[in-house]
């Protein structure tokens, strides 16, 4: 059933068309039945058999039911799915069966039922002629067109076959191929035309498609014909153009389309002949161009025009103010500090070289660091908010300042940066650093808390055309460090000797680095005595350094300049396995101590670097000792004990150094795991003169025993110092010049066994005198 296939694979709505061209012509179905009646009349009036009469009544009947049928469904609403259409082709194939089936009666009788030539040429016309109709008002029903075609074949054929003989047998047969053949031209035409419809369907989709994605775009969008009007436009141009519909666009040019912005008052006149200008060039030359517009309530529309096919040219546009909004606010984010608003350090180094770059070349311009004191102790006791609202205070004071010649700018942290860009002399300078510093000074008050604002400052004068910015400010970083060694709060003029000093400083650096890399370093050894024995009990190791042009250089110099550098950790890895082999030479109990700095507890690469040297040295741990200062505790307490404790677990002793200097050093002693303190040299200052000093110490002493922790008494320099902490205070080693200067390595191995008699020597003449 070929039809039925067809129907089966035809899409709901290319079906609903067909069967609604089933119900279409009326009139002709009409004329069609007039005309078949009354050659069945003239049949019946031409033989006067009744046949004929009862067949014309036949096809009358199914005329008026058949029209009927038609009527009902042409004028009736469109089906709703694919069922209900089915019902109506099923209605039509009913009462069109019928009609073929007449039809075919019709045809039998004249052909063999009722001899008669005229009927005979009546039926065959009024069958081939219904033929012929089939193709052109069933094509929508496959089913229809085979059953017309076998109603009106098979009568015919068989009334020819059945005259006898073999002529008209020979012509029943051939009708057949000749019907089945406007069988193939009604599928054809069925064919050509659902492929009409499926093209029609294809292309209303596209143009759906295409309508509603020109009409959903967030760009507006014209395309100009040849003559540069209008012809086809979005909803969103219509809406960036305020106006009603796309229509209202269509026939106009884009000079007439940007002068409505020019009579509204949105577009300057300006404006207006070179965003007209850059558009035509685009479409002229077949370029694509875009053209940022800013309209005077402040939106910002992007006009792109690019030449399109077949002489057609697309000019897109869209509201970019929110992108534009946010490209200055990334402009000013990049530019400005978040905190102060002032210029950061890169704006600020591209406003002083734009500055530098005009005017007279002769002028003098000066620039000034400025930073504030101790102010990480502001963040450390009141936390980093208070820290941030002491800067934002300064920085209002400073913005007070600023000029048309004069540029401020938070160069990052606590630090502040001014160019003065027109400076008449040294005195000049001076009087404008003077008027800053004064209007620096005071109490600001930051949530509750007031502060005293304290800084420290550099200044370089240069003449312009001698003049680079970074170089500038790295002079007058220089001259800040000098405020500061002298004393803070103040501000110094650069100064040649300073740069030579910078110049050594950096030489220094290099060195110290190839020292360390070269491990020309050296290791000597303090004596720590025991108070019972006056023996050596434990060394401290100490690192010197000499250079081999300058000498010696003091630990006090390269170790904070290691510090700085951040090579310190590598100085303190150097003490380790010096000291741990040392000390594996020495006779037991004698152990030794080594100092390591806040870096080195900020990675736990330390605890490692502890027992990768007893390993390696295969030193008993509980010969090492670690000394911890309160700095590394301030940075990072938690990190800190939880390296303490893991060293601990190796069986390696902790002493907390340089106690009693600290603010918060009597909180450590429970809280860490400690097995030492080490009490500071300045307690000893006037312990002999002041009955106080020594009641501290004595304190400090007995606080500590009932926790477990040993004592060192630091900075024993005096027999009368010793006198006094053996007989009050009796700590349990003794740290000091009077027991000697630093040893060397076999030094401490040859006064191993050495006894100090100091005690009994002070004490010998107080029994001489009791006696």
């Amino acid at each position: 059933m070929p039809g039925r296939r067809k129907n089966e694979t035809t899409s709901v709505d290319v079906y609903i068309p067909f069967v609604e061209t089933l119900f279409r012509d009326g009139l002709t179905l009409s004329i069609g039945f007039a005309a078949q009646i009354f050659l069945v009349l003239l049949s019946y009036w031409k033989t006067a058999d009744p046949l004929y009469l009862y067949v014309a009544l036949g096809l009358l009947i199914v005329a008026v039911l058949r029209l009927t049928n038609v009527a009902k469904y042409r004028n009736a609403p469109r089906p709703k799915d694919w069922a209900e259409a089915r019902q109506r082709e099923n209605d039509y194939i009913f009462y069109g069966s019928l009609h073929g089936f007449t039809l075919g009666l019709f045809c039998f009788v004249g052909l063999y039922l009722a001899h008669d030539p005229f009927a005979e040429i009546a039926s065959i016309c009024v069958t081939l002629a219904s033929a012929t109709s089939i193709s052109g008002r069933n094509y929508g029903s496959p089913r229809m067109v085979m059953i017309f075609i076998l109603t009106l074949t098979w009568p015919i054929s068989l009334g020819l076959m059945l005259r006898g003989d073999i002529y008209h047998f020979l012509l029943g047969l051939l009708s057949i191929p000749f019907l089945f053949a406007i069988k193939r031209f009604a599928d054809l035409v069925r064919d050509v035309l659902f492929t009409a419809l499926s093209e029609e369907k294809k292309a209303n989709r596209l143009a759906q498609r295409f309508n509603r994605a020109l009409n959903t775009m967030s760009h507006g969008l014209v395309m100009l014909g040849p003559d540069g009007k209008v012809v086809v436009a979005n909803a969103e141009a219509a809406h960036l153009m305020s106006m009603k519909s796309p229509q209202d666009l269509l026939g106009r040019s884009i000079r007439s389309l940007l002068m409505r912005g020019v009579a509204g008052g949105m577009l300057d006149a300006k404006d207006f002949h070179f965003i007209e200008a850059q558009l035509t060039r685009a479409l002229r030359e077949g370029r694509s161009r875009k053209v940022l517009v800013s309209f005077t309530n402040g939106q910002h529309y992007e006009f792109s025009a690019r030449e399109g096919s077949q002489e057609l040219g697309v000019i897109t546009f869209e509201d970019v103010t929110a992108r534009v909004e946010a490209e200055e606010k990334i402009r000013s984010m990049a530019r400005y500090d978040s905190l102060t608003g002032l210029p950061n350090r890169a704006y600020f180094q591209e406003l002083a070289n734009e500055a530098l770059a005009g005017g007279d070349k002769d002028r003098l311009c000066a620039i000034a660091v400025l930073d504030l004191d101790d102010f990480k102790s502001v963040n450390d006791t009141l936390g980093h908010p208070i820290g941030d609202g002491l800067i934002y205070a300064v920085a209002e004071k400073l913005s007070v300042f600023a000029s048309e010649t004069v540029k401020i700018s938070r160069f990052g942290g606590d630090e502040f940066m001014i160019l003065f860009d027109h400076i008449e002399d040294e005195s000049h300078l001076t009087a404008q650093m003077d008027r800053v510093f004064a209007g620096l000074q005071g109490e600001v008050d930051v949530a509750g808390h007031a502060l005293r604002v304290q800084l420290s400052g550099g200044a370089v004068l240069c003449r312009i055309k001698d003049a680079d910015v970074d170089a500038m400010i790295v002079k007058a970083d220089l001259a800040l460090y000098k405020a500061k060694e002298l004393g803070r709060n103040d501000w110094r003029l650069f100064e040649t000797a300073m740069d030579a000093a910078f110049r050594n400083r950096q030489l220094m650096k290099a060195d110290l680095r190839a020292a360390i890399e070269a491990r020309s370093l050296r290791v000597v050894y303090q004596p720590i005595i025991s108070m019972s024995t006056m023996q050596i009990a434990n060394c401290e190791a100490l690192c010197r350094w000499d250079h081999p042009d300058l000498g010696p250089i003091s630990p006090g110099i390269f170790i904070p300049l290691a510090e700085e550098m951040g090579i310190i950790s590598e100085i303190s890895a150097f003490m380790l396995d010096s000291a741990c082999h040392e000390c594996a030479k020495w006779p037991e109990p004698i152990g030794v101590s080594v100092n390591l700095s806040a870096r080195d507890f900020r990675s736990r690469d330390i605890v490692e670097r502890v027992r990768e040297a007893l390993a390696t040295s295969k030193l008993a741990p509980n010969r090492l000792e670690i000394e911890v200062t309160e700095t590394a505790l301030l940075d990072d307490k938690a990190l800190t004990r939880n390296f303490i404790e893991e060293m601990r677990q190796i069986g390696v002793r902790i002493a907390l150094d340089d106690f009693g200097t600290g603010y918060s050093s009597l909180s450590y002693l429970h809280t860490l795991p400690l097995d030492k303190i080490k009490i500071d040299r300045s307690f000893l200052l006037d312990v002999t003169r002041s009955p106080r000093s020594l009641e501290l110490l004595k304190g400090i002493v007995n606080l500590s025993r009932p926790l477990g922790l040993q004592v060192t008494v630091e900075g024993v320099e005096t027999f009368d110092q010793l006198k006094i902490l053996a007989s009050e205070v009796k700590p349990d080693l003794l740290q000091g010049f009077l027991f000697g200067s630093a040893l060397s390595a076999a030094g401490i191995e040859t006064m191993s066994t050495t006894v100090w008699p100091f005690v009994s020597d002070q004490s010998e003449p107080k029994r001489r005198s009791q006696a």
